[in-house]
């Protein structure tokens, strides 16, 4: 192909989700609901843990950057899904869609290692109680969190320099949602071997090495539980850990499922569908998880609900007094 006559495209026509001018409004609201309820159930989360000294443990440390990455994951996807669904279509620019898929798979790859130091977390909690505050330390915590948003966000702004220097040359309209990287590589007409050896290698690194370090993690921890002789402390033990296998569950599980169906050439409505999943549904889905799950977070909830009624009737009170004062 003579590059010369080549027409590069600088702008991408999103088509997202094609739905019937009937139900564009209703499932717009569903989707505007699901964005408000995820931001506040994630910022609930972080201040939960940032303000009560109960939550001051590395294992609520580690679920409030789960709930930042899930933040940054929602206000980059759902925007401008909310957008597509007004106006039909969605045109982005190319700059604009690297930045997305950048942002997405920054805190998509970030949740893998999150998950990760939390399984390592419990296990220290569950088979090491004795060196668990020596090895889990403050400083050690910090360290940590810092090495993964570091290493997540470098990994993925590698290949996606690598993809902005793509020539991109068309067709220019992608069946999807959002800048997912499956539909941005069928755009270029350069060759995206070396994007794909990176993020196949990136993979290797932030999915299938935590996935069976997070497994192994679990295998002690069961195996520590079922050595407890009573049984309501095993029902304590595992009480703590639930959450979060719940939480693993589902991020692997929408994960799998979405880069395993397009290589069985299924149609990509099902693909959309299983991003959604893991876009949207995920991250509205972390905190209710942990809060209807957790009993920590529940006292935590529960004490402040009643110091606000506390307040409540104490200046329903002092108001009343004031009037019959007045009287």
């Amino acid at each position: 192909m003579d590059e010369k006559n080549v027409t590069m495209i600088t702008v991408i026509h999103l088509i997202g989700f094609q739905t019937s001018q009937s139900i564009t409004f209703l499932v717009f609201f569903l989707f505007l609901m699901i964005y408000c309820v995820t931001i506040c159930g994630n910022l609930l989360i972080i201040t939960l843990v940032f303000y009560s000294k109960a939550l001051h443990s590395p294992m609520y440390f580690f679920l409030s950057q789960l709930s930042i990455s899930d933040i940054i994951l929602t206000m980059d996807i759902l925007p401008n899904m909310l957008n597509s669904l007004i106006a039909n279509t969605t045109i982005i620019s190319l700059p604009d869609c690297i930045t997305q898929l950048y942002f997405f798979a920054s805190a998509e790859t970030l949740q893998s290692p999150l998950l990760t130091v939390m399984s390592f977390d419990r296990y220290l909690a569950i088979c090491k109680p004795l060196h668990y505050k020596l090895l889990m330390s403050h400083r050690f915590c910090w360290i940590i969190i810092i090495t993964c948003w570091t290493l997540s966000f470098l990994s993925v702004f590698i290949y996606t320099t690598t993809i902005s220097k793509l020539r991109f040359c068309g067709p220019n309209v992608v069946d999807h949602f959002f800048c997912d990287l499956d539909p941005i590589l069928g755009l270029p007409c350069s060759d995206t071997t070396l994007v794909r050896v990176e993020t196949t290698s990136m993979s290797v690194m932030f999915a299938i090495v935590p996935f069976f370090v997070i497994t192994l993690s679990y295998v002690y921890i069961i195996i520590t539980i079922l050595e407890i002789q009573s049984i309501t402390g095993r029902q304590k033990a595992f009480s703590t850990c639930s959450s979060h296998l719940t939480v693993v569950a589902i991020f692997y599980g929408t994960n799998v499922g979405v880069y395993l169906v397009p290589s069985r050439g299924q149609s990509w409505n099902i693909s959309k569908f299983l991003s959604l999943l893991y876009t949207v549904v995920t991250p509205l889905l972390n905190p209710i998880i942990y809060s209807l799950r957790n009993e920590d977070i529940k006292q935590v909830v529960g004490k402040i609900i009643n110091s606000i009624n506390l307040s409540f009737h104490f200046n329903f009170i002092v108001l009343n007094i004031g009037n019959n004062f007045r009287q």
